[in-house]
């Protein structure tokens, strides 16, 4: 198997536990909080999207799916600053990413799973040793950048599918 062929099957991971963990879920399931300092599902959602699009997107020279599709105003984010990812975001402000469904978060992410693979399938094993990002030492590769998108991906779609049985467990 290819570099690049495991790289897709990580893609192709996050995108099933980003459905399992969003679809069937009410709006209040959506947006629920386990605590007050909890992310809900739909945050969750949306920032591992945010920077699977935004990384991505850089490293291969493409415009963000976010603002090529209008997502902000699509999914009722049009408040947010242009750029945001919710990296650094308080508990505050992640409470306040509410999206407009379940269906339109999860077409936004499945928009930018496209346009990762598509970007993915393209590249040879010699792309991936191409540095992306000198601000490191050591400077981080097209490879480096990819897995990091993926690990940080995995980590908040568990987050999500987590979050998704808490909430539904609770639930009279």
């Amino acid at each position: 198997m290819k570099g690049t062929e495991v790289l897709v099957d990580g893609f192709e991971r996050i995108r099933d536990v980003v459905h399992e963990a969003v679809e069937g879920l009410s709006i209040e399931e959506l947006h629920a909080r386990i605590d007050p300092e909890a992310n809900s599902i739909a945050w969750l959602v949306w920032h591992l999207t945010r920077v699977q699009d935004d990384h991505v997107a850089d490293a291969a020279g493409l415009t963000q799916v976010w603002e090529a599709e209008g997502w902000a105003d699509r999914l009722g984010l049009r408040r947010l600053p242009a750029g945001a990812t919710g990296y650094g975001h308080t508990a505050g402000q992640a409470g306040a990413v509410r999206v407009e469904s379940g269906e339109l978060l999860l077409a936004y992410h499945d928009a930018v799973h496209e346009q990762t693979l598509t970007y993915v399938r393209s590249l040879t094993a010699a792309d991936l040793d191409r540095v992306v990002d000198e601000s490191w030492d050591p400077p981080v590769t097209l490879g480096a950048r990819l897995v990091s998108v993926l690990s940080d991906d995995l980590q908040h779609a568990g987050q999500a599918a987590y979050a998704r049985g808490v909430v539904q467990r609770r639930e009279p």
